[in-house]
């Protein structure tokens, strides 16, 4: 290799996750300093609505603004990883207008209602495309799914707040504690019996058992889990909510279960938080109340969870290398540990017992929709990456059935829960 080569080959100043801790932390301490990034509106009704509410003059500014911001981000967390900026610079602002269009078909009132989130439209604009389109190398090099993931999932370590939880009752915290540890270890073993491998086993357990998507999400990011996995994991985490959220409420109201029993069975067995607020609203103000409060508890257990799993995999899968190799120490442990899950902890501590309400409230908006715009970023590209043929054999049937196996018991366990500490 000749000198010139040598000197221009980028260096690595930081590990993707130590860089997603730095670029998720810098984001909530501009916000914080008073540099917000407003949260555009992107929900319509008619096409009317769309160029009256979406595509006028000022609401373009505030998208574009949100492009610069993440473009920039983009491009910082390129450099600090040694890769080259020749893809993402043109890759990054296709993938933003892709995941545009997934933004807006989210915001229609009509798909709105029906309670489907913007990552499903942002991975299923993906997966079109990237299977009906030869995707050129510049394209496909600049999918930073991971780096984009994780930034959401520091960002999310915001709206975890612990005290608003302990205030709303200590009887959903009960049941989340519950819920969430007998049906982890019920997914676990069931995925172990059909014999599905360890990644998937650890996202869909996760995601059955804590709250969907944002639980696989992290798994995934704890375990260094492949994206395609990840992606099936959600796919039928969203698709398995639908019906959940429309006939539950129903079934309770069969069975003449209290608004109170209603309200924790559906938070605690629905896997998302949009579908639970649905559910809730179809069961009654006091029902959804409780949901509400009973589906924010787990989520509050996800930092605690993302942790624990990610001890239990660099421990496992180190000592899974090699026949009789030694237990790790702790510093391999933590040389494997991701770090991103420090920035979502720190992130939570924060705003659960630093900030005042008021600095919460100036920053909650902005930081939320810059989340979810990090995650549907993260959703295009894995959808751009993903092959459907891989996801369509028969190696999955497995998980589809450990995935249904476990939302039965789920659905059962949390009802006895449900009715034992609410009736």
């Amino acid at each position: 290799m000749s000198a010139t080569a040598v000197s221009v080959k980028p260096k690595i100043i930081l590990t993707e996750d130590w860089t997603v801790v730095v670029l998720g932390l810098a984001i909530i301490a501009i916000s914080l300093s008073g540099l917000i990034i407003p949260a555009p509106a992107f929900g319509w009704k008619t096409g009317g609505d769309l160029f009256e509410k979406v595509f006028n003059a000022e609401n373009g500014w505030v998208i574009f603004q949100q492009f610069l911001f993440t473009y920039f981000f983009a491009i910082a967390g390129t450099l600090l990883t040694g890769k080259s900026l020749k893809a993402i610079l043109p890759g990054f602002p296709v993938v933003f207008v892709l995941t545009l269009g997934a933004l807006l078909l989210a915001g229609n009132k009509t798909l709105k209602d029906l309670n489907l989130e913007a990552v499903i439209f942002s991975l299923g604009i993906g997966l079109l495309i990237g299977n009906l389109v030869n995707l050129p190398d510049w394209l496909r090099s600049s999918l930073s799914t991971e780096l984009f993931v994780k930034i959401g999932l520091v960002l999310l370590g915001t709206s975890v707040i612990f005290g608003d939880v302990l205030k709303a009752g200590s009887l959903g915290l009960i049941q989340a504690l519950v819920v969430v540890l007998s049906v982890w270890y019920f997914a676990f073993w069931v995925c172990k019996k059909l014999k599905v491998d360890d990644e998937l086993t650890m996202m869909l357990s996760s995601a059955v058992s804590i709250c969907g998507v944002s639980a696989a999400i992290a798994t995934s990011g704890a375990i260094d889990g492949d994206s395609k996995k990840l992606s099936y994991v959600i796919s039928l985490v969203l698709i398995t909510a639908i019906p959940m959220m429309l006939l539950m409420p129903y079934a309770a109201d069969y069975l003449g279960l209290s608004p109170q029993v209603t309200g924790a069975w559906l938070g605690g067995t629905i896997d998302t938080s949009g579908a639970v607020v649905a559910a809730g609203t179809l069961a009654g103000e006091e029902a959804l109340k409780i949901s509400t409060i009973v589906k924010f508890s787990q989520n509050v257990l996800l930092g605690v969870a993302a942790f624990a799993i990610s001890v239990y995999w660099t421990y496992t899968k180190n000592n899974s290398e090699t026949v009789k190799q030694a237990k790790p120490s702790a510093s391999v442990i933590w040389e494997r540990f991701p770090k991103f899950i420090l920035g979502f902890m720190a992130a939570s501590l924060i705003f659960s017992f630093v900030l005042n309400a008021e600095a919460i409230d100036s920053v909650k908006g902005s930081l939320k929709s810059l989340q979810g715009l990090w995650f549907a970023l993260a959703f295009t590209s894995i959808g751009l990456e993903t092959r459907l043929a891989d996801l369509l054999n028969a190696d999955n049937r497995k998980p589809l059935y450990a995935f249904l196996i476990a939302q039965t018991f789920n659905i059962f366990i949390t009802l006895a829960i449900a009715y034992v500490l609410f009736d």
